[in-house]
């Protein structure tokens, strides 16, 4: 078995174009790449930045959680909202946890949910 402590110190002596010229042999001598390991390493932080933005929550539910002592209003802003008839609207309305809209976008989502709130419902957006 080699030392590989005497290695290290006598690879530690070349040049950076003696280590360069070293490497080519090595990949010549071997048929592999020291260039992916390098690449792969390079991309990591990318890809783990990609996925930080897939992560970013583009659609939003909005969902009620209590009507509220104005359940007339709610079930106005309700069939306003979603289109529902009178009888779907005042369902949704009593039932808890109800998603009034799903899958919206931000913006439309909050407006929907001041809305709601105005009507005197509790209401989440997740």
């Amino acid at each position: 078995m080699a030392d590989l402590a005497k290695i290290v110190e006598e690879l530690s002596t070349l040049s950076v174009l003696e280590a360069a010229d070293l490497v080519k042999m090595l990949e010549e001598k071997w048929g592999v790449s020291a260039a992916a390991p390098v690449a792969a390493v390079a991309a990591g932080p990318a890809a783990a930045a990609a996925e930080e933005e897939v992560e970013e929550k583009t659609e939003f539910d909005v969902v009620i959680k209590a009507t509220g002592p104005k359940k007339i209003e709610v079930i106005k802003v309700i069939r306003q909202l979603t289109s529902l008839g009178l009888v779907d609207a005042k369902n949704m309305a009593e039932t808890a946890d109800a998603k009034v809209l799903e899958a919206v976008g931000k913006d439309v989502a909050n407006d929907a949910a001041a809305k709601l709130k105005e009507a005197g419902a509790e209401v989440a957006v997740q």
